[in-house]
């Protein structure tokens, strides 16, 4: 069903106009209407506003001139005009200033703080949502997200751009209660022999490469559980009294204090790598400003 504009607020423009204007054929021409129709409005809104009494003074050759009730009008009607205006309509109809952020569980736990703290500090609006790393690249090649962080290795990701944001190492990770000596300045594969051992999900690329090392140095651990993510893995190691394999995240931010952290010496040394994505075109300012965040908390916790 169609809305007509309220006929007083015809009235009102052709009255703002022709002061604004200065007459009453300036702002026919401004309106794009005859001079007689604006005539008419100015009449109307006089006659219903108050009482047939003259807004305008009107004579010829003279520029138009405002009645003390006609400035008291004016002064208010400019006003809620200009904030009709095309500039401030467009600016209300544009997305709201912002960024859709798509974390993996285990970089939200870590990096949701000092993010949400940049944006809100910058008065950008945040809309942060959990994915894995297919969900992720899909979620940035369809422009659903703004911006992606997470874990390589990358699925496929044809139209992203990346950025990779740190490079971490691996580190074996323990339960309170472990036998290993605390200030062991370091843990190979082989010292994991018949440990209870909580290892990735087996999709996981990090499951898989916990079997290659596993197989390369003859040994076997007791498997208590598989996880997906940090979030999980904390509490399966407690409660199993076990360890892990697992990428070192103390370069985003610190383990629990009751988790026990060893490096890991390996051969061949192995990095997982934490990636920033966004789609190809280059990076939106409220992504930059997320970006810019990130590097400095990660500087501070070299």
């Amino acid at each position: 069903m169609s809305r007509k504009l309220p006929r007083h607020l015809t009235w009102l423009e052709a009255f703002v106009a022709a002061v604004e204007t200065g007459s009453l054929e300036a702002a026919a021409q401004h309106l794009g209407v005859a001079r007689s129709v604006v005539s008419e409005h100015l009449r109307a809104l006089e006659e219903t506003l108050v009482e047939g009494e003259p807004l305008v003074e009107r004579g010829p050759g003279r520029r138009l001139r405002l009645t003390p009730r006609g400035e008291r009008l004016f002064a208010g009607a400019q006003a809620s005009f200009h904030q009709l205006d095309l500039k401030r309509l467009r600016d209300l109809a544009a997305p709201e200033p912002g960024l859709r952020l798509g974390l993996s569980p285990t970089l939200s736990a870590a990096l949701m703080e000092p993010l949400a703290k940049a944006l809100a500090a910058a008065d950008l609006k945040l809309e942060a949502a959990f994915g894995g790393a297919h969900d992720l690249v899909r979620q940035i090649q369809t422009r659903q997200l703004d911006l992606a962080l997470g874990f390589t290795p990358l699925p496929p990701h044809r139209g992203v751009e990346y950025r990779v944001l740190a490079r971490l190492p691996f580190v074996v990770l323990a339960g309170p209660g472990c036998g290993w000596p605390k200030t062991a300045p370091f843990l190979r594969v082989k010292d994991l022999a018949d440990q209870p051992f909580v290892d990735w999900l087996r999709d996981d690329p990090y499951g898989g490469a916990n079997s290659a090392r596993f197989q390369a140095a003859g040994i076997q651990v007791r498997e208590s559980a598989r996880v997906e993510s940090f979030l999980q893995l904390y509490p399966a190691l407690r409660a199993f009294g076990a360890c892990a394999i697992a990428p070192d995240l103390r370069a985003l931010g610190p383990f629990p204090p009751d988790i026990l952290v060893w490096p890991l010496k390996e051969r061949k040394s192995q990095v997982v790598e934490v990636v920033a994505l966004w789609p190809s075109g280059g990076a939106s300012p409220a992504a930059e400003t997320c970006l810019k965040a990130l590097a400095a908390h990660l500087r501070k916790r070299r």
